[in-house]
């Protein structure tokens, strides 16, 4: 039975102790009497009843208010003492229990109180002790936080899933670079915990994870591969990818090393030079026509000495302008040449084997593989290569509906031919070199890339041939062959003294997270991940047309709060604000001036904010401005919700619940209050103080907490 059931069961006792003596003398002696003593009764009643009845009264709401007091000092105040000590043992070691109350509940909050001093005495004698153990693995790890910070390249850590478990500050600033919008905040690409898909395509991430793989099992001592892929923006980024080997079995991959380096300026560069390059070939071409008939003039004997001296004359102007042509030229590229990467060696084997298994996914196609010579090495950009393939049996499979396809390899000592081989059906020469202007894709992927780009960039030819004994055809791309090099496994060179820096975005535990682990509603609140946020509005009415004039978000992953993958946006909501809104956020409408409008902003919260559970302080008024928009906006917030709130009534049923009180009894710093990005962090700090209360109660996963806060008051608010 709850306090407040006590309580009332208190008070119907206090009535019947005060009014059931009275009442049960009275009856008996009613039923014993006479006529005549009922008469003499009922006028003793009418005269002294009300003052009898005034009397009981005065003393029943005296009783009352004893009760009232012993209980709210005793009962409540005890149960306030509880709540309080579950905060100072699990979220707050700097609270301590108020001194208030009677005498003796005084002394049981300072003898708490001086436990807790001798507690906080203790763990800080602890702490020390582990800060020294501490102190050598601190110092590897600030060294690897300064090397990752000195370099300029973008280096990502991801595990076997795909999960971003380290990322530095140039791949931050890479990710910014693939949105669509220069005006809405930069975020959702990267982020702790996030998937490396979000950043790079699916298909291009599964072959090199898989090509990886297949390399690791064959005996590669360090393998890598190196593919070049477009951004959502249009930008070209290389990428290097190298495995990390599990501890437990060298040949198992934990997770993966990315390195991506913008190259649109390179390849821009590099197709400027081609142009120049062409340009020079036909702009000198009639200087040097110019010359050689100046040249062959001077060799005949009928030409006089004048005549002569102009041919001269000729050549010496067009040799001149020949080499300054060539001088501007080499001045102008001379950084792009520098800057064009090599092809990464490659087994055609590993090639076939990554084609087959893509198609597979993508075709419906009968595949067969034929290796010829399993030794046969060529160099290539594995990726697009694989896409050069997949384009022409796409167009076999689904211009000329071949039912199916043999994958063949072969060479001779010059050359590697990958062969796609059908049965009947004809080409010609001039479908296939139509093919080649074409750009890549299959199954409505699109690539920037056409087959000749391909062609070209490999120094590869491509044509069409029958094999008339077989009835079979075949297109066919030959590639130069390179001979197959086993580099030794190079020394691991010695780390440098660095100065002394904390790494920014990392978490190594995240090499334990799989997706394939249990259901999310199953999933322990500590393991998962969270998009911690609040709105500002226009006003409190998001029915009657209140806006959101601002979004505010910040994450947790595993268990840390990542205050630096935050998302922090205005917003113009291109109507009036309530002057009592603006008393509150202090947002003007000349601060929303030329902000986006929710349009763009959303899209863009809805992309932060994927694969995470969605929290807030009152989340259902945040979460109905949002709800309102995803049908106009074509975004669904579908994740789950959890409300601090509704924790916080569930948790500490006798405590205030605001955001400020929360804040002040779990001890968290409240900066900015009032803005959306402040009251996040504020509600983030809060949240993760709670997991372990909640833990406490037997509120573990995600499905607790939920049933947990439908059981509180507050759950039935509606906006």
């Amino acid at each position: 039975m709850g306090a407040r059931w006590r309580f009332a069961l208190a008070v119907v006792v206090l009535a019947a102790l005060m009014t059931g003596p009275f009442l049960l003398t009275g009856a008996m002696v009613w039923a014993d009497a006479s006529e005549e003593a009922r008469d003499a009764l009922r006028a003793l009643a009418e005269r002294w009843l009300p003052l009898g009845g005034v009397t009981t009264v005065a003393g029943f709401a005296l009783g009352i208010a004893l009760l009232s007091r012993l209980f709210r000092h005793y009962v409540q105040g005890l149960l306030r003492m509880a709540e309080g000590l579950d905060v100072l043992r699990r979220a707050n070691p700097g609270f301590r229990v108020p001194e208030e109350g009677p005498r003796e509940v005084v002394t049981l909050a300072q003898a708490i109180n001086r436990l807790a001093d001798e507690r906080d005495r203790l763990l800080a004698e602890l702490d020390t002790r582990v800060r020294e153990a501490r102190h050598a693995v601190e110092e590897e790890r600030n060294r690897l936080a300064a090397l990752m910070a000195q370099l300029a390249e973008a280096v990502i850590v991801c595990n076997a899933e795909g999960r971003i478990l380290l990322y530095n500050e140039a791949a931050r600033r890479l990710a910014q670079s693939f949105g669509d919008s220069a005006t809405v905040a930069a975020s959702g690409w990267i982020g702790l915990g996030r998937s490396i898909h979000a950043l790079l395509d699916p298909d291009l991430v599964a072959h090199v994870f898989e090509s990886l793989e297949v390399m690791l099992e064959q005996g590669e001592v360090r393998p890598s591969m190196q593919v070049v892929t477009a951004t959502p923006a249009g930008a070209l980024v290389r990428v290097r990818v190298s495995p990390i080997a599990g501890e437990a079995a060298k040949e198992q991959i934990s997770g993966y090393v990315l390195m991506l380096e913008d190259v649109t300026d390179q390849i821009e560069r590099e197709a400027s030079r081609n142009e120049l390059l062409f340009e020079l070939t036909e702009g000198n071409r009639a200087a040097i026509a110019n010359i050689r008939l100046a040249a062959e003039m001077l060799h005949l004997p009928d030409v006089d000495e004048a005549m002569r001296a102009r041919f001269r004359a000729v050549i010496a102007r067009e040799v001149e302008a020949v080499s300054t042509r060539l001088d501007v030229a080499s001045r102008a590229f001379a950084d792009a040449l520098r800057a064009r990467w090599p092809l990464e060696p490659m087994r055609g084997a590993d090639l076939l084997h990554a084609a087959a298994a893509y198609l597979k996914r993508r075709l419906d196609v009968v595949l067969e593989l034929e290796i010829l010579d399993e030794e046969l090495w060529f160099e290539a950009d594995h990726f697009s290569l694989l896409q050069a393939l997949a384009f022409l049996a796409g167009r076999l499979v689904e211009d000329y509906g071949v039912p199916m396809l043999r994958l063949r390899l072969s060479g001779d000592d010059r050359l590697v031919y990958l062969d796609l081989v059908w049965s009947g059906g004809s080409l010609s020469n001039e479908i296939v070199t139509g093919w080649e202007l074409e750009p890549l894709g299959l199954g409505g992927t699109r690539s920037p890339l056409t087959l000749r780009d391909v062609l070209d960039r490999h120094g590869a030819a491509m044509w069409f041939d029958r094999e008339k004994a077989r009835h079979r055809a075949f297109v066919r791309l030959a590639l130069p062959r390179k001979q197959s090099v086993r580099l030794p496994p190079s020394a691991t060179p010695a780390v440098p003294a660095l100065e002394e820096g904390r790494p920014e975005f990392y978490d190594f535990d995240l090499f334990a997270w799989s997706d394939k682990a249990t259901a999310l509603e199953d999933r322990s609140l500590a393991e998962l991940s969270y998009t911690v946020f609040d709105t500002e509005t226009t006003g409190l009415d998001p029915s009657g047309g209140d806006e959101i004039i601002q979004i505010g978000a910040t994450r947790i992953v595993n268990g840390r709060l990542l205050k630096h993958e935050s998302f922090e946006q205005l917003i113009d909501p291109r109507r009036p604000l309530d002057p009592a809104s603006i008393a509150v956020h202090h947002i003007t409408p000349e601060m929303l001036e030329g902000q986006p409008t929710i349009e763009e902003v959303l899209p863009a919260f809805h992309r932060f904010a994927q694969d995470t559970v969605l929290v807030a302080h009152n989340a259902a008024f945040d979460m109905r401005f949002l709800q309102l928009k995803e049908e106009k906006l074509g975004v669904r917030f579908d994740q789950p919700v959890l409300d601090t709130l509704l924790l916080a009534a569930f948790l500490l049923p006798n405590q205030e619940h605001s955001l400020e009180a929360l804040a002040h009894y779990f001890g968290v710093r409240v900066l900015g209050r009032h803005t959306a990005l402040g009251d996040a962090l504020v509600t983030a700090e809060i949240f993760l103080k709670m997991i372990p209360l909640l833990a406490e109660k037997g509120v573990v996963t995600l499905r607790q907490a939920r049933e947990a806060s439908q059981q509180t008051y507050y759950a039935r608010l509606r906006y």
